[in-house]
């Protein structure tokens, strides 16, 4: 490792930034030296520029990667090297507004018992029972579970926060079974080694399972999330409720969901059934 990555790195340590967010910066920053086969440190702005430039118009990288790029690569001017580079408040990819996939019960069901590994099957069924992201369901513990009150401790969620979502007694008879049969002895619910499963092979698994189901949509782990906050919804809780057990920051982001939930689009299904009787085709 070079002084100058090691001192990007700890700066983003320093900064209290997760082991993911600071992987991600580093390859940007790597990715960037790599292109010019020159230390980053000499780089022009006009250099940067066109290494954008690049990145959108010949690798075509969504906009969300763009964003990505584009923050590790600031950080590493504008903190590590204390260097301001003009490009850097040029470049501003607009977020797209894609509505999430969204899977109804049948299909989750149908997906998930085709997956054959024990650890893989549970730890997915609890990602969507109690809609959380994948970092937060592979590395659940005995002690994360407070079975008097129903709850389930999210511990360092998205954004470095902890929270409490519901865990109904069914998810609990579930893994209690589970916890007897598969991972009696480690503190982890779905031990592997000395450890816990991984993020990678618990999306293989997904995917494995998603191809043999033949429910033909681009879902993914995450899915799982959206799945269960649509389902929330529907049934008719608040907003602001599925806001916190989600863990948003914002309304705003738990607002998407509205767009998606099947009883909304049946409701104006029947609502317009009215507008083209007597039509002819």
């Amino acid at each position: 490792m070079t002084d100058l990555r090691r001192r990007m790195l700890e700066d983003l340590q320093l900064a209290g930034y997760s082991p993911k967010t600071i992987k991600s910066y580093i390859y940007t920053v790597r990715d960037l030296a790599k292109h010019y086969h020159r230390s980053p440190d000499l780089l022009t702005d006009e250099e940067v520029r066109q290494f954008f430039l690049h990145l959108i118009n010949e690798r075509k990288l969504s906009k969300s990667s763009i964003t990505i790029y584009l923050c590790g690569i600031k950080y590493f001017f504008e903190t590590t090297l204390k260097k301001k580079l003009h490009i850097l408040d040029i470049v501003r990819p607009r977020p797209s507004k894609r509505l999430p996939v969204v899977m109804s019960q049948d299909e989750v069901r149908t997906v998930l018992k085709l997956v054959k590994r024990p650890h893989y099957r549970m730890a997915l069924t609890i990602i969507y029972a109690c809609g959380l992201h994948i970092s937060e369901g592979v590395r659940l513990t005995t002690s994360d579970i407070d079975g008097k009150r129903n709850l389930l401790r999210v511990r360092d969620g998205k954004g470095g926060k902890d929270r409490y979502v519901p865990l109904h007694k069914s998810a609990q008879e579930l893994l209690r079974a589970h916890y007897r049969e598969f991972g009696e002895g480690s503190e982890f619910l779905y031990p592997h080694k000395e450890s816990h499963i991984s993020i990678d092979n618990l999306q293989i698994a997904f995917r494995k399972a998603l191809r043999a189901s033949g429910v033909n949509k681009p879902a993914t782990v995450h899915t799982l999330r959206h799945s269960y906050a649509t389902y929330l919804l529907e049934n008719g809780e608040n907003l602001s409720t599925i806001k916190d057990i989600l863990g948003h920051s914002s309304i705003v982001t738990t607002d998407i969901y509205t767009h998606v939930t099947e009883k909304t689009t049946t409701r104006l299904r029947i609502s317009l059934d009215g507008m083209l009787t007597g039509f002819q085709p």
